[in-house]
């Protein structure tokens, strides 16, 4: 693989990483949860071979029991269409 086909390739990879990272953002806000360190994890998205990992970061106690109660929201809601 040639430098600019890596280089595009990673690329690729941070770019992804950043339209995932947005996505989680976004669906987090519409549950109203809001991780104030989410973003990508620079020393990932570094090197030859990255792997562009998104960084969930620190929050604070009110902030994780929102984030536990908006998935067991959102597991309740898929147990009960799947019924």
């Amino acid at each position: 693989m040639t430098t600019a086909a890596r280089q595009q390739t990673v690329t690729d990879k941070v770019r992804d990483a950043e339209r995932a990272r947005d996505e989680l953002c976004d669906a987090l806000k519409a549950a109203g949860v809001q991780l104030p360190s989410l973003g990508l994890d620079a020393a990932s998205c570094a090197g030859p071979a990255p792997l562009a990992l998104i960084d969930l970061g620190r929050c604070n106690v009110a902030t994780a029991r929102a984030l536990a109660a908006a998935l067991r929201s959102n597991v309740g809601e898929q147990q009960g269409a799947a019924r």
